[in-house]
């Protein structure tokens, strides 16, 4: 078991490592930042680096990997919260972030990143969405795209609704994409 003071060391590292990465990804764009630049920034070692991450990528899914996990965690736990007040929660997580989310889902940011949440989002609506025959997939790529696309527009546009109304904006969207689609399933085909 890690001393008390390792793991604040560890915290302390991850921080810097995190807050300097943000301030390259605003200055020369994701794709041009460096594991090196990391790290001179961030005023720590290559070795505490890689201590702790593989690289840059390594750095950036595990942010966005402890909102997924707490995010799926709440959803899967029947006594869970209402889905409005999770996915509020979400838009939360952004906001604290807001400055990652926003370097790295702007046009300095980086197109693997926007796939990656796109692919965990929509992931996560299939999990929730009955989907079958050939377009299965479909709404939950349209709903988890829609969703990347209001948080792209939220933060740059400097966050002009709360989380709470994003949520039930985003959640109003997305319900009426998934009550068309289902309206769907039983229609006739064109043709």
């Amino acid at each position: 078991m890690p001393r008390p003071r390792e793991s604040v060391r560890v915290l302390r590292t991850r921080t810097l490592l995190r807050q300097a990465l943000v301030e390259l990804i605003e200055e020369r764009g994701f794709d041009r930042v460096t594991v090196g630049q990391i790290t001179e920034r961030a005023m720590v070692s290559r070795a505490a680096f890689y201590r702790n991450y593989r690289d840059k990528y390594h750095l950036v899914e595990e942010i966005f990997d402890e909102a997924m996990d707490v995010l799926r965690g709440s959803v899967a736990d029947p006594d869970a919260r209402p889905a409005l007040e999770l996915w509020a929660s979400f838009f939360d997580h952004v906001a604290h972030y807001h400055r990652l989310y926003g370097a790295l889902l702007s046009h300095r940011g980086s197109q693997w990143f926007a796939v990656r949440m796109r692919s965990s989002l929509s992931a996560m609506v299939a999990e929730h969405i009955p989907s079958s025959g050939p377009t299965g997939g479909l709404v939950p790529s349209l709903v988890a795209a829609m969703f990347v696309q209001a948080i792209t527009w939220w933060l740059d546009n400097d966050r002009p609704l709360s989380s709470q109304d994003m949520a039930i904006q985003t959640g109003r969207l997305a319900g009426a994409i998934i009550a068309e689609a289902n309206s769907r399933k039983g229609a006739p085909r064109p043709g």
